[in-house]
Parts: structure tokens; sequence; C-alpha cells
């Protein structure tokens, strides 16, 4: 988290954006974003909204897209109408 804040903040800085300019279009606090800008937790939701304000969450949600990666796209089709279930545990008798 410490380096994904500290991204963050070069985002903000590369922007041209004061901390509370960010903090007031990502509706959260002052606090809020100091604690996400030097790496503690927080909810994805402001994080998220930081993010979007940055101009950042693009890259993020292509990141999770499964056709951008190698694996994703081999195994996407042979999964894509599976539901995922729990393995199968015996008990002992």
């Amino acid at each position: 988290m410490r380096r994904m804040g500290e991204n963050l903040r070069a985002w903000r800085k590369i922007h041209g954006l004061t901390a509370e300019m960010v903090a007031q279009r990502a509706r959260v606090s002052r606090d809020t974003l100091r604690a996400i800008e030097n790496g503690h937790s927080t909810s994805s939701e402001n994080l998220l909204a930081v993010m979007q304000v940055v101009g950042v969450i693009h890259s993020v949600v292509d990141a999770t897209n499964p056709v951008n990666d190698d694996f994703g796209v081999r195994n996407l089709q042979r999964t894509h109408h599976q539901r995922v279930r729990q393995p199968r545990t015996t008990h002992p008798a």
C-alpha cells in the first residue's frame, strides 16, 4: 500500500493538484487522503475515488480485465459459464 500511496501522490503532483483539491473532488477528508498517500489502509471506495481524481482508474480497471493477460485469455473461455465450487473434502469415518 505504501508504494501505491506514493504513486498516487506523484500523480496528484504531476496533475498540479493540491491535496485539498483531490480530497474535495474525491469526497474524502484531507486526513483520509493523507492516510492513502502514506500507505495506510482505507476503504476501497475511498481509494478508487482518489484514483479516479488523479486519472489512474482506467489503468486499474484494465489491470483487472482477464483479456489483458495471457493466462486470463487462455482460461476465460473455459471458465466463463462455470460456477466456482469449493473442493469436496472427505470426512474421516
